[in-house]
């Protein structure tokens, strides 16, 4: 049957396509009154729209980049500095005149002379700043779905390289290297761009209830494996992270910026931040910052753009994006744009926020701060040298000039923090003999940092178990919170690293002098095999992630490996852990050693033969407290209600630190899904009560009685919880208040009994409501004592540090 169109739809048909063709061709004037050099290609020539007309994806990027190198290689040069988890290029860009570019090499060595006071003395760093450009870090993107911050960056390399008749450019050019990391999260951002474009219609609505508007799980903050890497500054776990500490430490560029977005109904921020500060920043690097801010303000002001400055966003953690960089010297910032979350958004105001609208903020923003380091050359440069001065000289004055940590408690432990601090570009050492320091006798093998260092107040904000915000700040929150008012923290409060890890550390104010090797970034944990030519077994040690993942790859292998459930000691007179693997040679084939041997070397274990299995106290192999181990099948929940950050990050642990796979199922499947052939089930935090309700709880319920394992985090375990649910008998508190306080009101009845206040404060008191649950914490430290006795504390210390985070409190299980 033949289709007739209507002449109205044709009609509708050729204005829609006009519109489009008019649109794609339509002059951009993100900065008003420039002239281009024709010999540059733009935005339309290379993709076919203007900048800001779409959401560019992460390949017409890179190839937008390739044609700008491609016409302007002495001026533009492209590196790859890492690949995603999903393969996808991450690279940055150095954009400067044709002399600063063909000498980069040389610009990263004079800057590490610079960045160390130790062989570069005052004179010979004038000298070399008299003679090297200035450079500033511009990097886009981190949260995928932050999506303006790439198509910026783009016109601002653009604008660098064609507006040849700009004073501004000009000046830039002449004395400043700009580099461009122009997608920090490829993975998150095509996460966003497939989707977003899938769910447009014959027009993008502008409606904050449409679908483009409103992400489906997980969205495109985070990367791959669901984190966001605005927090990963630290701990360095994803290659996006790696790569680009790496390039930073190599370069050490004056000033960053880290390009973000916020609400839809914001303006625009940049510094200075709010408070509190972290107290081991510089005025130095603070005024810089400042100097960067207020030349923004002049160029939004010229352009009429609403901003802020000095609130939300504060410079306390030490591990975001615009804050690790000031431990190396730099003055850095965060930047955030109203977000459009698409092509068009309709504000609360009424107005139309455009896409447009978001790409040109950041553009002048990051035009506005490449002026500001080319105009503040010197300064920038002299307090980048006076910092890693002040930096050795604060070390080596501290009473914890030196801290030092063993490798015996936790060697795989002690192996990762000293390589993590190595990758941060401290100066570690492993001592290769015994010696004694802070009063302490050590062991050849441990390590120890001297503060006497460039990277010295890295080390101390890092290391230190309290870092304490400013004493004003701290009072005016504890008067917010008398007057139950919100917070003023952005975020984590507690961050100290050697306790994260569980390694115990001493510090004091004398240097160490020991023979030792510089730790590199790079190092292995050497696993081990003691062996014997008459093996028996093969013993290794549990308490640390190398036995761990010993354990599982012995398991993928098909070895039969027990597990003691007590501690025990062997005729040898070697004692052995809780939670301890025994691989028997009688119960596996003969290539047991090579396998063994193996699996050491991968892992980093050191494994123990023994010739006897005469155990002299505690249970023997063939104990029934010596469990054989089965490889267990993993399920997590995922998709929603799971909280994405908690249920990348867990599986991340699991298949990339333990390399064992597991096997993620959407969270409405699990309401009735045949789990028998699973034998742990992970609920992530999440809202389960939308996901799996009370149908959800009851056929978890029936896998636990079979013998399933049930593991909950954050908010599952409220749920877990749940009166209604019943998988776990305890429940969440309400706020601890030590005034019961006057007669409250009955709730069947509209009067009740007058009470006279005395005072402001007992009126304060009296309108809080009995029903509000603790204070939200915002992420501490808290010290934690585990019970010995029990199965499932095999291998752990008595004494733990855990992180916690929000305000959920629960009454002690029944047992």
């Amino acid at each position: 049957m033949k289709r007739n169109f209507s002449l109205l739809t044709l009609i509708s048909f050729l204005f829609f396509s006009s519109q489009l063709l008019a649109n794609a061709g339509e002059e951009i004037a993100l900065w008003p009154g420039t002239q281009y050099d024709t010999g540059i290609p733009t935005h339309l020539e290379v993709l076919g729209y203007n900048a800001g007309d779409r959401v560019t994806s992460h390949a017409d990027m890179i190839r937008f980049f390739e044609a700008l190198q491609k016409t302007a290689p002495e001026r533009l040069k492209i590196f790859e500095y890492g690949r995603t988890w999903e393969g996808r290029q991450l690279i940055y860009v150095a954009i400067g005149s044709q002399a600063n570019i063909a000498d980069l090499p040389a610009f990263a060595d004079d800057m590490q002379k610079i960045a160390d006071p130790r062989v570069t003395n005052e004179q010979q760093a004038k000298n070399l700043i008299n003679e090297l450009p200035a450079s500033v870090w511009l990097q886009y993107g981190v949260h995928g779905n932050e999506i303006s911050s790439t198509d910026a960056a783009m016109m601002t390399a653009y604008h660098l390289l064609a507006a040849v008749d700009d004073p501004i450019v000009q000046q830039i050019m002449s004395n400043t290297i700009v580099f461009i990391d122009p997608a920090q999260n490829p993975d998150g951002r095509d996460r966003f761009t497939s989707r977003y474009y899938s769910s447009v219609g014959l027009e993008h609505s502008s409606d904050r209830l449409s679908a483009e508007h409103n992400e489906p799980w997980p969205n495109g903050r985070s990367n791959h494996y669901l984190f966001d890497m605005n927090r990963d500054w630290l701990a360095i776990t994803q290659p996006e992270t790696a790569g680009r500490i790496r390039v930073l430490n190599h370069y050490k560029p004056l000033v960053v910026i880290d390009l973000h977005e916020m609400g839809g109904d914001e303006s625009y921020y940049f510094a200075p931040s709010a408070k509190p500060y972290n107290p081991f920043m510089t005025e130095p690097q603070v005024d810089n910052i400042e100097l960067v801010g207020r030349n923004n303000a002049k160029h939004f002001d010229n352009f009429g753009f609403d901003y802020f400055t000095r609130e939300v966003y504060d410079a306390f953690y030490p591990g975001y994006g615009d804050s690790w960089p000031t431990f190396y010297g730099a003055s850095a910032s965060t930047y955030e744009v109203a977000s459009s979350r698409g092509e068009v958004y309709k504000r609360k105001d009424g107005t139309n926020l455009t896409y447009k609208n978001t790409v040109q903020r950041h553009f002048v923003a990051s035009i506005s701060t490449a002026e500001s380091v080319s105009d503040n050359h010197d300064k920038l440069f002299n307090d980048f040298y006076q910092y890693q001065v002040s930096a050795i000289k604060q070390g080596q004055e501290n009473a914890q000039r030196v801290f030092v940590f063993s490798n015996k408690q936790d060697r795989a432990g002690a192996h990762r923090l000293a390589t993590l601090m190595a990758q941060h570009g401290v100066e570690v050492v492993q001592a290769t003999e015994a010696f004694k320091a802070c009063g302490i006798n050590y062991p050849a093998g441990a390590y120890y940092i001297d503060t006497a260092q460039p990277r010295g107040r890295f080390v101390t904000t890092t290391f230190n178990p309290q870092v304490d915000m400013a004493e004003d700040f701290v009072e005016e929150q504890e008067r917010r919170r008398q007057r139950n008012l919100d917070n003023e923290i952005y975020d984590v409060t507690g961050w100290s690293l050697p306790l994260m890890f569980n390694i115990k550390t001493d510090s004091c104010s004398s240097s160490v002098k020991v023979a030792g090797i510089r730790v590199k970034s790079d190092d292995r944990l050497p696993g081990n095999v003691q062996s014997t030519e008459n093996a028996v077994a093969y013993i290794v040690a549990w308490g640390d992630m190398a036995a761990g993942r010993f354990l599982t790859a012995a398991l993928q292998q098909g070895l039969i490996v027990k597990s003691a459930d007590k501690a025990f000691q062997l005729d040898n007179q070697v004692n052995y852990p809780a939670g301890s693997l025994i691989i028997e040679r009688r119960t596996n084939s003969e290539n047991l050693p090579k396998l063994i041997a193996e699996i050491a070397d991968q892992s980093g274990a050191q494994v123990d033969a023994v010739d006897s299995s005469w155990v002299i106290d505690g249970p023997s192999f063939g104990s029934g407290n010596t469990v054989t181990m089965s490889p267990p099948n993993i399920a997590m929940a995922w998709d929603y209600p799971v909280s994405s950050l908690s249920a990348g990050n867990t599986r991340f642990v699991i298949e990339r630190q333990f390399n064992y796979p597991v096997t993620a199922i959407r969270t409405n499947q699990l309401t009735g899904a045949d789990l028998s052939h699973y034998q742990v089930l992970i609920l992530p935090s999440g809202n389960y009560q939308n996901g799996l309700g009370e149908a959800g709880g009851k056929n978890l319920d029936s896998w636990v009685k079979q013998g399933g394992v049930l593991i909950t985090f954050g908010s599952a375990t409220q749920y877990a919880a749940d009166i209604d649910v019943g998988l776990l008998d305890i429940k969440r508190e309400l706020a601890f208040n030590e005034d019961e306080g006057e007669q409250k009101a009955d709730a069947e009845d509209s009067t009740t009994k007058g009470v006279l206040y005395d005072n402001k404060q007992d009126l304060l008191d009296a309108s809080v409501n009995d029903d509000r649950g603790p204070d939200f914490v915002a992420g501490i430290l808290a010290n934690i004592e585990v019970d010995q006795e029990h199965w499932l504390t095999a291998g752990l210390n008595e004494k733990q540090v855990g992180m916690v985070y929000g305000s959920a409190i629960y009454t002690p299980i029944k047992l």
